[in-house]
């Protein structure tokens, strides 16, 4: 496993061939770009009327080339406060073209302990968190018996799935 520092997410996503998948399954992300956007949510702000992020620029972009990216964002219900914002923002990552679906995680039987991408079906990237849950690099692998294992989660967590337009109908 290689541990890559820095930001080379723009360049992983501008190389991708096929597809990209996430699976999340954390309740409390500490992201600093959001931390202004989810106060004032906990405050009962409204929401502010901002620019696409960078994110949903380069989701756009992606997608537009034809290249799928999907999410499955295991969850603990009732909701964390971090997750009921997110639910609040999705939106964006769906009109930038992503395909986002949320299981609650009684339903979802047994799940990795980490968040992970899985890039083109043939590399899969570990998202890592420092002490404090913030972003600390990621740690990349192409072993086939770990790409395999997360195809596998994948294909099984996203047939349980139910899709955000629906989930937050209901």
């Amino acid at each position: 496993m290689l541990l890559v520092e820095g930001d080379p997410w723009a360049d992983w996503f501008n190389g991708l061939q096929h597809s990209a998948f996430h699976l999340e399954v954390r309740d409390v992300y500490v992201e600093p770009s959001e931390n202004s956007r989810f106060r004032a949510f906990l405050a009962g702000e409204p929401a502010s009327d901002e620019p696409p992020a960078p994110w949903h620029a380069l989701m756009r972009k992606v997608t537009d080339r034809g290249i799928p990216v999907t999410r499955v964002r295991v969850v603990t219900v009732p909701h964390s406060d971090y997750h009921r914002w997110l639910l609040s923002v999705t939106d964006r990552n769906i009109q930038s073209g992503e395909d986002i679906r949320y299981l609650p995680r009684r339903d979802a039987g047994e799940v990795p302990p980490d968040d992970f991408w899985l890039f083109d079906d043939e590399r899969v990237v570990y998202n890592l968190a420092g002490d404090g849950g913030e972003p600390a690099g990621a740690a990349v692998t192409k072993d086939p018996r770990i790409v395999d294992y997360c195809r596998g989660v994948r294909d099984r967590l996203w047939k349980l799935a139910t899709p955000y337009t629906e989930y937050v109908t209901t």
